[in-house]
């Protein structure tokens, strides 16, 4: 039996939502709402975090063949820039909650914020992707997701080795930043060199 917790409030259709990405220094911030059926099980569903990359890739297939309903949207660096990164995450779990098929009773959103477009009830659970079976399924769908489109872009800029950081700021990203400059997936708003050098935009 899966440690995780199959809903919050009982007898309401709950949508677990979380997104990944945020920390990135280069391309969109996903996010994922999953309706999963009361009755559902599984024993190595778990905080994406905690799993490994096939873990997850063999989850995924899972969650979207049992879920009731699930969405993945994403908010692009472009617009992260405009909004800042923490209303870009709340952005993209709107849209993932609005293209819903089945509208949910109750959200329960990952992190100890929300800003709602929508009057959907919510609660906000702290470290909720290692709690709650439908936030750890959503961790997963928005963190393969974003994968997929972090591998994708790889191939036009192998520089940044994004199939292995995936955007994060890794010493070796950072590095090629200072290297070969930025490209058009960068987030500009971010801090993007360990030191304070001046790049020019």
């Amino acid at each position: 039996m899966s440690k995780l917790l199959s809903y919050f409030k009982k007898d309401i259709l709950e949508a677990g939502c979380d997104e990944a990405g945020r920390g990135c220094l280069a391309g969109p911030v996903f996010a994922a709402a999953v309706i999963l059926p009361p009755e559902f099980e599984n024993e190595i569903l778990n905080d994406s975090k905690q799993l490994t990359e096939k873990q997850r890739y063999e989850l995924r297939p899972v969650i979207e063949k049992e879920a009731l309903a699930w969405a993945v949207e994403a908010v692009d660096n472009n617009e992260i820039d405009e909004v800042n990164i923490l209303n870009a995450s709340f952005l993209a779990m709107n849209r993932a909650v609005a293209r819903l098929k089945i509208r949910p009773g109750h959200l329960l959103i990952d992190g100890n914020r929300f800003r709602p477009q929508t009057d959907i009830p919510f609660t906000c659970m702290i470290k909720g992707d290692g709690r709650f079976l439908s936030i750890a399924a959503a961790s997963v769908l928005a963190k393969t997701y974003r994968d997929d489109f972090m591998n994708n872009l790889d191939k036009q800029f192998p520089v940044y080795n994004w199939k292995s950081n995936k955007g994060y700021p890794t010493a070796e990203h950072r590095a090629a930043i200072e290297r070969y400059g930025i490209t058009e997936f960068h987030r500009k708003s971010f801090r993007l060199l360990e030191e304070q050098l001046v790049i020019q935009f």
